[in-house]
């Protein structure tokens, strides 16, 4: 009798209970996404806009149910041997990421609403919400299986989001060399986290941490292989040099809302990741990571700057190629805190995490009013937006706070203030050299962010490579994309007027 009490016991010790309030954010998300696939069977093709707004409504559910969360102390799928390691966790970290990502892909449903006619309308909205379900269950993520796992979940969707073009050869050669990149890169990854497991015998990152302090000799350099192999597929989802060169074709081939999301949300999902494994999990090879992102940060943000400088303003889809190396290069900024964590606190994490704030609102913007042109002229040019203040003035101005906010002047104080972080995070680290390559980088930038702003309030004309005047003011733009401009310049004023905010953020402690 005692005996197979003790046995039911034991039964009992290894269930796992589940806190369905602390995953119910991807939870949700993932829902939303098959009952929109499910329901796009029964919909005619007249009302096929209203899985569209289905997803955005699970969007703004998801993004709800952060709140009761806001105290950030819940822990799910944890060890019951009494071992202080969860799979997963909604501290504050992976609080904000997620209503970072959530947010992204409500933007992104906003951008894409009315302008899916030619695609089709169930597997888009389906694929999109698998992906932000993957995006928001990696920050909380606590252990290898997890990460890599999330990781997927967001990046196969994004795969097929960026082909989903039927017919448009550009289209289909940006997803597969995003395919083939990423997969090499997954592989490669999975090989260094086999590599973690077989010396330390776990998957958890605070369990990793402490089993790699006592790594036997023999296995240091198999240790060390897996740290850095691990590293590789995080650093190219944040578009790390040398592990960018997908970004620019995937970008101008994808559909222009995903190229978007995959600018915001695919570099939270890298930078999260990469944020989790380097402090938490590899801490004690801070002297092997440390470096390394160093180097990167330096040699992302100063090809991105280059490349971007290069764009002529007659070349087709100029713009968004200019957004897509502007985007490389902003990622060598937000490389910088997480290599200056090596020489000081984790706190310095939150300074990438303030930036990634200041970067996704404005850099939607961006791409919102991208949109806009769009739709006026194909081609995209950065000469399609000469004049754009004669025909558009609420447009051109939303457009020229953005740019300026990514260039880091006044009026976008908010993105002064998240400059200002990261020097602060690199100088105090003792990275010098770091701070002066980002001095030159942010200088070289401010020259295409200023011209391509001028531009938008010199007189019209016409292109002479398309033959496009500017779109008429009659020209009627879709509710959704309205909202998704004005939503994000409100935000970006808004915090503008609150740099205090972004100075919280980036001084707090997150974990």
């Amino acid at each position: 009798m005692t005996v197979a009490a003790d046995s039911a016991t034991g039964a009992a010790s290894l269930v796992q209970s589940v806190d369905w309030l602390a995953i119910a954010p991807p939870v949700v998300t993932a829902g939303v996404a098959l009952l929109v696939l499910v329901a796009d069977l029964f919909v005619g093709e007249r009302r096929k806009p209203l899985l569209g707004y289905g997803a955005v409504a699970g969007l703004v559910a998801a993004l709800a149910l952060l709140i009761p969360l806001r105290a950030g102390d819940r822990s799910t799928f944890c060890l019951t041997d009494g071992a202080d390691a969860c799979s997963y966790t909604a501290d504050h970290f992976a609080l904000v990421i997620q209503a970072l990502v959530l947010v992204g892909a409500l933007l992104t449903a906003l951008l894409s609403i009315g302008d899916t006619g030619k695609l089709p309308a169930g597997e888009f909205w389906f694929l999109l919400l698998s992906s932000a379900a993957g995006a928001a269950l990696l920050p909380a993520a606590r252990d290898l299986a997890t990460l890599v796992v999330a990781l997927e979940v967001a990046s196969l969707p994004a795969f097929a989001l960026v082909g989903i073009k039927h017919g448009d050869r550009r289209s289909s050669e940006a997803a597969l060399k995003f395919f083939l990149s990423s997969v090499v890169a997954t592989a490669v990854t999975l090989l260094g986290v086999s590599f973690v497991y077989a010396t330390t015998g776990t998957m958890h990152l605070t369990e990793i941490a402490a089993r790699l302090d006592d790594v036997p000799g023999q296995f240091q350099t198999l240790a060390g292989t897996g740290v850095v192999l691990t590293l590789v597929g995080f650093a190219f989802k944040t578009a790390a040099a040398p592990f960018h060169f997908w970004v620019p074709d995937t970008y101008v081939g994808a559909p222009l809302p995903i190229a978007a999301y995959l600018s915001v949300v695919g570099k939270a999902v890298g930078f999260s990741g990469l944020v989790l494994v380097t402090v938490i999990g590899f801490p004690s090879y801070a002297d092997v990571w440390g470096p390394v992102l160093a180097v990167l940060a330096a040699l992302t943000m100063t090809i991105g700057n280059v490349a971007a400088l290069r764009q002529t303003a007659t070349r087709a889809r100029s713009a968004v190629r200019l957004l897509a190396w502007s985007s490389v290069g902003q990622a060598g900024y937000l490389l910088v805190p997480i290599a200056a964590a090596t020489h000081s606190s984790d706190a310095r994490i939150g300074s990438t995490v303030a930036y990634a704030l200041m970067y996704a609102v404005v850099n939607l913007g961006a791409f919102s009013v991208a949109a806009l042109v769009a739709r006026a002229h194909p081609g995209n040019r950065l000469s399609d937006y000469r004049g754009l203040y004669a025909t558009r003035p609420l447009a051109a101005l939303a457009m020229g706070f953005f740019l300026l906010c990514l260039a880091g002047l006044p009026p976008g104080i908010i993105g002064l203030f998240a400059k200002v972080t990261v020097f602060a995070a690199a100088v105090d680290a003792g990275l010098g050299w770091l701070a002066v390559v980002m001095a030159v980088n942010v200088v070289i930038a401010l020259y295409y962010y200023l011209r391509w702003t001028a531009e938008l309030f010199r007189t019209p004309g016409t292109d002479a490579a398309t033959e496009e005047t500017p779109a008429a003011p009659g020209h009627r733009v879709p509710a959704p994309l309205t909202v998704a401009i004005a939503l994000t310049a409100v935000t970006g004023v808004t915090l503008s007027g609150a740099p205090q905010l972004i100075l919280r953020v980036a001084a707090g402690s997150l974990f």
